[in-house]
């Protein structure tokens, strides 16, 4: 979402947040008030669960580094071959920990404790207090996330939109082997999957109660409709390259031309799994092909005719989950 060109939501909740750090710091008479700001910055990511994450580890990560940079110059004094080994023992601790996205912050900490050169528990308090604010400006701030509920919704709309015209592609590629069609729609529709997928992810992350929801399923599903489409692809061009015009290829044609007008998000599968068993049947009911090629043509018309059923089925299996 943008909000003024060049200026990102994300950046005007960093600018706001780095702000209110340093008044909130400034008004508690707390020194090194700028590094509320500093640890604002790096808490601040793309949606509330990583914002979540990336504060435990650094909060985490700045209190181990307070306490042991307390010990660690106390013990052997405030200058910089000291600072070196303790940044060469503290890179361990942290990895071992699983928290060394937390080192930055942690390093500023004991920066603080090597300028004032005393680790007593006023300057503990100081830099606790830093810490709680910026972290708490932090993760208010990025409480505030864009809907993206709209966008998810544009992104299905233009992938039915991309179906539709396969279908019915596939549809006049039947009764039309010379029909110039470049497939564009497929490799467009895969990439707007993959955009809407993401997109889907981050509303996901932006809800800490929820590890799923009903739209990420929904494109789930048309991607794999999709890999199931590029192989029906191929085996159209398969039967069209045969020549041969029957009427059982018109009549699938027909139907694929209906199933092009019923792409939605709705459930409709009933109905198409229902028409498609009457087309079975009234194949089934026609006159024996008479020669090889024809035999050839019905066997490959069946296998697209299952294909398309496992299409719909795929659909089927959506709201089954989605109701489960």
């Amino acid at each position: 979402m943008e909000i003024m060109s060049g200026m990102g939501y994300r950046t005007l909740k960093t600018a706001v947040g780095a702000g209110l750090a340093i008044w909130v710091a400034d008004l508690l008479q707390l020194e090194f008030a700028t590094f509320a700001a500093i640890i604002v910055i790096m808490c601040i990511e793309k949606t509330k669960k990583k914002t979540l994450h990336t504060i435990q580890k650094k909060f985490f990560a700045s209190i181990l580094s307070v306490i042991l940079g307390a010990v660690f110059f106390e013990l052997f004094g405030y200058n910089p071959i000291v600072f070196s080994f303790f940044i060469l023992l503290f890179i361990p601790v942290l990895v071992k920990a699983r928290i060394q996205g937390g080192f930055v912050t942690s390093m500023v900490v004991v920066l603080h404790l090597y300028t004032v050169q005393n680790a007593d528990m006023n300057i503990f308090l100081n830099e606790l207090s830093l810490i709680i604010i910026g972290m708490s400006i932090a993760l208010f701030v990025n409480s505030f996330m864009p809907n993206l509920k709209r966008e998810i919704e544009n992104y299905k709309y233009k992938i039915e939109q991309k179906f539709e015209v396969i279908l019915y592609e596939l549809a006049a590629y039947l009764r039309d082997s010379e029909r110039n069609w470049s497939g564009k729609e497929l490799l467009e529709a895969e990439e707007i999957i993959n955009q809407s997928k993401s997109v889907a992810i981050q509303d996901v992350e932006n809800h800490f109660l929820r590890k799923q929801n009903k739209d990420y399923y929904y494109l789930e599903m048309r991607e794999d409709q999709l890999e199931l489409l590029n192989r029906i692809v191929k085996m159209v061009s398969i039967v069209s390259s045969l020549g041969i015009h029957v009427k059982q290829k018109e009549m699938f044609a027909e139907y694929l031309e209906n199933l092009s007008k019923h792409v939605h998000s709705g459930d409709t599968t009933e109905i198409s799994l229902h028409k498609l068993e009457q087309l079975k049947a009234s194949m089934r009911d026609t006159e024996l092909p008479t020669t090889r090629e024809e035999f050839e043509l019905r066997a490959n018309l069946f296998y697209l005719i299952y294909e398309i059923e496992n299409y719909i089925t795929i659909k089927k299996m959506l709201f089954a989950k989605i109701s489960n």
